[in-house]
């Protein structure tokens, strides 16, 4: 998903303050990254006090020890920059397909700004390479499956690292290369690791909260989609807009529930196809009367996850964590993944809900005996099927979403001979919360579809007026996608209408109606 944001040509990383948007900028639209001042000089004393550790022989975890099981094997200093390589090696094992290129660009901004805070011990050439190999558009194949979600993603995240080494594959100029390969097209040098720095570089949560940091602002297109959605398919059937007066949502003041009435309210302002007096029923079902009760929550969901992933995104979570200020150094256990994967799983829910309750609207359209409108939407029933597979469809989708609703953050599996005895299958809910946004986006596409196709089968539609915000989303449509007469194939009016929403091209149609 692509909504139209501000497009900052180069992003400053000081471990601090990296927003959603310009994780956006940096993934989708090709923004550059570099360290501020400050954030080098942190980077630089953390690894002075990493490089005293080792020369001291200071019994460190990951510096001078071995890994998870291993961690009470000592290691000699001669070994230490072995042990780091050695760590990749034996790490890269993922398996499945690679990462879209959009969220290994977010992972390699995360990682870089995870660093720049200052207390993972990383040299600063090294984390100056990760940057070079970002801005220069290596996108490390990095495999979607192998993560437990603690300790971090361990294992994906080695195969990022495997290009800084000259290992591993990336696509780089429109093909898939070795990591050496791409490095040496794009004037880069290979990293040779140091103590500490194959830690540094793969335990952490980056995985996972790329993932999450794009699915969260698709969520929040998807969430306003959804009004516009459900607001065209109220004109279509005819629904009362009694549901949405204000003094019901003021005595049960949800934030969410209160704003997505007010938005019904506000998009169909002046609308000419709501129920008039007298009432044509006392009340509608469901899917039209708890619009506001279904989406808002689902909107109050999101901004719980929202401020979770912003919060990750400014974190250090690789272990032990190096603090020179103090001269100490911890094995804690920031990398564990568990805040992201209940986000992710909460907020999988949320989106799931918000195609359930479209599919039972667009249901209501294509059923006469609910909406009044001839069966499927089409004026010739029989001859031709109209919109009744469009529905199967969408039924289909949201069943699969509830599969994939099942929380993944409820499992855990002991790993490294039971050292690491509870794990968060974090980024396991970071993709499942992935593909519930992308089938969530082709259920409202289809609900747009058909409240569009009732709202041109209502009879004396043409003296009809649109709501002041929904005449924007129908006039839109329409210019892509012409009303079906007969029957025809389907699929690309659902693609269409599918970027109108995922572009942000119906959000920014309804915006515009309201700037004029």
């Amino acid at each position: 998903m692509n909504e139209i944001v501000e497009k900052p040509l180069e992003v400053a990383l000081d471990g601090e303050s990296l927003t959603l948007e310009q994780v956006i900028a940096v993934a989708r639209h090709g923004a550059k990254a570099h360290l501020t001042l400050n954030a080098k000089n942190k980077v630089l004393k953390s690894r002075e006090f990493v490089e005293q550790l080792i020369k001291d022989n200071k019994s460190v975890y990951g510096i001078t020890t071995g890994f998870g099981m291993f961690s009470n094997v000592v290691i000699s200093t001669d070994d230490a920059k072995k042990l780091q390589r050695n760590l990749i090696m034996s790490h890269s094992t993922g398996v499945g397909d690679p990462l879209p290129a959009e969220v290994v660009r977010a992972i390699l901004v995360l990682r870089a700004n995870a660093l720049a805070k200052g207390y993972s011990g990383i040299r600063p050439e090294t984390l100056e390479t990760l940057l070079e190999v970002l801005n220069a558009g290596i996108v490390p194949v990095i495999p979607e499956k192998g993560s437990l979600g603690a300790s971090g993603d361990l294992a994906p995240l080695s195969h990022m690292v495997l290009v800084l080494l000259g290992e591993g594959e990336a696509f780089y100029q429109g093909r898939q290369m070795k990591g050496s390969e791409a490095l040496a097209l794009a004037g880069i040098k290979p990293v040779a690791l140091e103590g500490k720095e194959g830690l540094a570089l793969i335990n952490g949560t980056q995985i996972m909260t790329a993932i999450a940091a794009l699915a969260v602002w698709d969520a929040e297109l998807l969430c306003k989609s959804a009004n516009i959605t459900a607001a065209l398919s109220m004109e279509a059937l005819e629904g009362i807009l009694d549901a949405f007066d204000p003094k019901i949502h003021a005595v049960r003041p949800h934030h969410g529930q209160m704003e997505v009435a007010e938005k019904i309210r506000q998009l169909t302002f002046g609308s000419s196809y709501l129920a008039g007096e007298p009432r044509p029923r006392v009340q509608d079902a469901y899917a039209l009367r708890c619009i506001a009760q279904v989406h808002g929550p689902s909107k109050d969901a999101l901004e719980y996850v929202k401020k979770v992933v912003e919060t990750e995104i400014n974190s250090a979570t690789d272990n032990p964590l190096i603090f020179p200020e103090q001269g100490e150094v911890f094995s804690g256990g920031n990398f564990h993944g568990q805040p992201i994967a209940l986000a992710m799983d909460f907020l999988g829910i949320a989106v799931a809900e918000l195609a359930n309750i479209a599919e039972r609207r667009l249901e209501r359209l294509v059923n006469p005996n609910l909406s009044g409108l001839p069966a499927f939407l089409t004026p010739d029933g029989g001859l031709n099927s109209g919109f009744m597979i469009v529905q199967y469809a969408a039924a289909s989708l949201v069943s699969e979403n509830k599969i994939l609703a099942h929380p993944a953050s409820v499992d855990s599996i002991p790993s490294s001979a039971n050292q690491e005895d509870h794990v968060s299958m974090g980024t396991i809910a970071a993709r499942k919360a992935r593909s519930i946004i992308e089938n969530t986006a082709n259920v409202l596409a289809m609900e747009l579809l058909a409240a569009c196709q009732g709202i041109d089968l209502r009879e004396g539609s043409v003296e009809r007026q649109l709501g002041k915000g929904t005449i924007g989303a129908y006039k839109l449509v329409r210019s892509h996608i012409n009303k079906l007469q007969e029957d025809r194939i389907m699929y690309p009016d659902v693609q269409r209408a599918k970027e109108l929403v995922t572009s942000g091209k119906l959000v920014s149609s309804v915006q515009a109606c309201y700037a004029k």
